[in-house]
């Protein structure tokens, strides 16, 4: 009898199908851990928020007063970076100032000197190899940063929550991308960078491997002015590898470590340096922030104290997330061997309510920097049946804080 077979006209694009996404799924099984979980939720996460985003968006479209007047100018420049929006929405206001000056030749007079030098300065070269388009380089960096970041993250979760499981380094990236508005790592901005800086520093200095602290810490510094305030939780990681002893008999062992931490404030030194030669003032950056932003050192608390009374009920929400950023910091790294990522959390929460009011336009922005607090919530996270609650919380929440920055009011968040 004939062997008889029935044929299905699209099964061999269905076997074609399968096979691809069993490539796929073989190829990232096969990757080192953690980089085939790292790889996913980037991508996942990704994919997610330009999907959200260009549907809200989209909703919006024609709604009266949408672009607001005070942002039509910022919407203008979206369009001119690229038409598709799934591009575009990931620049706002301070991503045009980085893509012009990533574009400034340097054998002319530096017209501003309002931002450090690496993030820009990283889209330099690679702006060639993308056909000259500095967004491109931009967000290039942006996300590959992001990567590294949540390598990193998963990789220094051991350290601070004491777990080496892979459940505990999955929950840390998870919530690391759950913090309210996480969204802005995939922007043009400086956040993704300076993260992923910080949480290598740290990861180095936990395996006392200080030679390279200070290297990613030179460059911490430059990417942020904030960086090289970094050195003094760094300091502490290393005084606390030596039990806490700070007497005359440690220094000399203290120093022969440790003696690369000083390469953290020579990134901000090298800056000034930059600022000198272009325009023979040591302090430019300082001085644009006075005149441009009216930025002036000023005291925290009372800065936090007048937005929580002022009657704005847009910065008495941000002061209050910072409020809360504290909190969990100050409850969950009571631990003295926390002690070094407190002191990092409390840097990243004051120094910027210490720029005064003009700063809180973008606190929840640079609230972001406080990495470790994203890794307390994984630690209390192991108790059961919390984690799904404060999962769904926190998505919540930066879902509506990510509509917010699409539907012209991004000033709420930068």
């Amino acid at each position: 009898m004939a062997d008889e077979r029935r044929v299905d006209p699209g099964g061999g694009a269905r076997a074609g199908r399968t096979r691809w996404w069993s490539r796929g799924v073989s190829v990232a099984r096969r990757l080192p851990e953690p980089w085939g979980f790292v790889l996913a939720v980037f991508a996942g996460s990704k994919l997610v928020l330009s999907l959200i985003g260009v549907l809200v968006l989209t909703a919006w479209d024609g709604v009266p007063g949408a672009p607001p007047a005070d942002e039509t100018a910022m919407r203008a420049q979206q369009d001119a970076i690229s038409s598709h929006r799934w591009f575009s929405l990931w620049f706002a206001w301070d991503s045009f100032l980085y893509e012009h000056l990533a574009r400034l030749p340097l054998d002319r007079p530096w017209p501003d000197f309002g931002f450090p030098l690496l993030y820009p300065f990283l889209a330099r070269p690679l702006a060639p190899l993308l056909g000259g388009h500095t967004a491109w380089a931009l967000l290039l960096v942006s996300n590959v940063a992001l990567v590294f970041q949540l390598y990193y993250a998963y990789r220094l979760e051991g350290r601070l929550l004491g777990g080496a499981g892979a459940a505990d380094g999955r929950r840390a990236v998870r919530y690391l991308l759950l913090l309210p508005t996480a969204f802005l790592f995939q922007a043009a901005l400086t956040e993704s960078l300076f993260v992923c800086l910080a949480l290598a520093a740290f990861w180095y200095a936990e395996r006392s491997r200080w030679l390279l602290v200070g290297v990613v810490g030179y460059f911490l510094a430059m990417s942020r002015s904030v960086g090289f305030l970094v050195v003094v939780p760094l300091a502490l990681v290393l005084l606390r590898e030596h039990g806490w002893r700070a007497g005359p008999r440690a220094w000399p062992r203290l120093l022969r470590q440790g003696w690369p931490l000083l390469l953290v404030p020579a990134g901000w030194l090298t800056f000034m340096a930059f600022c000198r030669w272009q325009s023979g003032d040591w302090f430019a950056y300082q001085h644009a922030q006075e005149t441009g932003w009216g930025i002036r050192l000023q005291n925290p608390i009372a800065t936090a104290a007048s937005a929580l009374t002022g009657g704005n009920s847009a910065d008495a929400l941000r002061v209050w997330i910072a409020v809360a950023t504290l909190a969990v910091a100050v409850v969950g790294l009571r631990r003295r061997a926390d002690w070094p990522y407190l002191v990092y959390t409390l840097v990243m929460v004051l120094v910027p309510l210490s720029m005064g009011p003009p700063v809180y336009k973008s606190l929840l922005r640079y609230l972001l920097a406080a990495f470790p607090v994203a890794f307390v919530l994984a630690r209390w996270s192991r108790r059961p049946g919390l984690d799904g609650w404060l999962t769904a919380a926190l998505a919540l929440l930066q879902g509506a804080l990510f509509a917010v920055w699409l539907t012209y009011w991004t000033h709420l968040i930068i």
